[in-house]
């Protein structure tokens, strides 16, 4: 099998990459990533030299490359990680979000269509849905994004949908809570939290620290996508989560805790514009496929922080120093 992963070089999409090369012998990785800020090759350092896995630096709005490389490769399924996808850049600069998560989208989308791709996975977010103050939503509910990051997601959601009906494309999306773990760009809660409790920093936290998201261990969403890729329905959308929400300020103690910090250091910011307050997924569809989440909040939460102390090589070059973080 040859899968193209776009946006590999990326906070999940590297971790998938690990994923696959961990769990498959028989196949061929071609990891197509931009390099932008976030897009790191450290991520992968430890598998460069594997003989099934190839790089090539490309932009998926790109649709020469695009379509060269999908030629050149023979590749058949395309697993599409690669977006824009910090919601305060969106807010301040929505342009690139814009280009790379909906034209990007489209043109990955037609190359699929031109080569005849055997199956495109989108990988989306639970953010396309907006807010809910109780229950869950299902796969089945309205788009109603609050920020352009969740705009433009949802944008390349609906495209994707547009070419299983019009083009009879084999395309299916995931759509996950909030990921943590291991190579996560430290600009996102997690990391910064982590981050600067080590340095005895204070810790920003939006508002009253009340608002809740579920956390969902990356591991355990690269194993859902995989499910997925290989036996999602035709054209469906799966919600992956993990079913264990917490708030924000719940977050920094638990992190303060681990690390034996004092509470004093949380400190409270003014809100972001349109900050959505809640986020919740049902996880039917994806628990029918097979696939339920392994590791709880507390236990991976502190894996993540065991890794961060053990990594300190990877993240220290990406904060610039003590006075950037």
């Amino acid at each position: 099998m040859k899968i193209m992963v776009t946006g590999g070089a990326g906070f999940i999409g590297s971790n998938f990459i690990h994923y696959l090369l961990r769990e498959y012998d028989d196949i061929k990785v071609i990891n197509y990533d931009k390099l932008t800020y976030a897009g790191n090759l450290d991520n992968l350092k430890d598998i460069e030299n594997d003989a099934r896995y190839h790089f090539i630096k490309g932009d998926i709005c790109d649709k020469e490359l695009v379509e060269r490389v999908i030629k050149e490769y023979g590749i058949e399924q395309i697993i599409n990680f690669a977006a824009e996808s910090h919601v305060d850049r969106s807010i301040t600069g929505p342009e690139p979000f814009i280009k790379t998560d909906v034209f990007g989208t489209f043109t990955l989308l037609e190359a699929s269509r031109k080569f005849d791709i055997e199956r495109y996975v989108q990988i989306s977010t639970d953010e396309v849905y907006g807010s809910i103050k109780e229950g869950s939503f299902s796969e089945k509910d309205a788009l109603n994004p609050s920020s352009p990051y969740s705009a433009s997601k949802a944008g390349a959601d609906v495209l994707v949908m547009a070419y299983n009906k019009t083009y009879g494309l084999n395309t299916v999306i995931t759509r996950s809570s909030n990921n943590y773990g291991p190579y996560q760009y430290p600009e996102k809660l997690i990391p910064v939290l982590i981050i600067r409790a080590l340095h005895d920093k204070p810790l920003p936290i939006y508002g009253e620290g009340t608002n809740v998201r579920d956390w969902l261990y990356v591991g355990d969403n690269c194993k859902a996508i995989d499910l997925v890729r290989r036996k999602g329905k035709e054209g469906e959308i799966y919600n992956i989560a993990a079913n264990d929400e917490w708030r924000n300020i719940d977050v920094a103690k638990l992190i303060l805790q681990i690390l034996n910090k004092p509470e004093s250091l949380i400190t409270f910011v003014k809100d972001r514009p349109g900050h959505d307050f809640r986020y919740s997924l049902k996880i039917d569809k994806i628990k029918a496929l097979g696939r339920e989440p392994e590791i709880n909040f507390p236990d991976g939460l502190k894996k993540t922080v065991e890794w961060y102390l053990n990594n300190e090589w990877w993240w220290k070059k990406l904060i610039g120093g003590q006075n950037a973080i």
